[in-house]
């Protein structure tokens, strides 16, 4: 008897987890994550086309650290962090996100001084972009 107690627990269990994690949306629809990686995107295309303004890099790394933490939390497994970080959808989809930004807010590719003027601003208001950067 208590050995088909465990089995049926451990059934239940193993159930219970599947379903749960069948029930997450996926990763790149989660409020948080997209407006952290949209951040990080804005940010990135502004430290590599203004040369004055760079990157806080422990800054970077703790976020990202801290949104893989969060992404654990809710159930999600570092394979599917992994598989949303590669995925060739996510990354076209967070890029359009991007580039509607940068040309909405006054960037002009290959103008470096676009490319600053609004990086100056974004650190100016704290915005979670310009808590990534830092003027040099």
């Amino acid at each position: 008897m208590q050995k088909f107690l465990k089995t049926t627990l451990a059934a239940v269990l193993v159930t219970a987890s599947a379903g749960a994690a069948m029930a997450l949306p996926p990763l790149e629809d989660d409020p948080r994550v997209v407006r952290e990686f949209f951040a990080a995107a804005v940010g990135d295309e502004i430290r590599n086309n203004c040369p004055s303004i760079s990157a806080r890099m422990l800054r970077v790394v703790v976020r990202a650290k801290e949104l893989e933490s969060y992404a654990l939390k809710l159930g999600y497994s570092q394979d599917d962090i992994t598989q949303m970080r590669k995925s060739p959808e996510a990354k076209a989809k967070l890029e359009a996100m991007r580039d509607n930004y940068l040309a909405k807010n006054g960037v002009t590719p290959g103008d470096a001084a676009s490319y600053c003027r609004l990086g100056m601003a974004e650190i100016e208001k704290n915005t979670l972009t310009g808590y990534l950067l830092r003027a040099n």
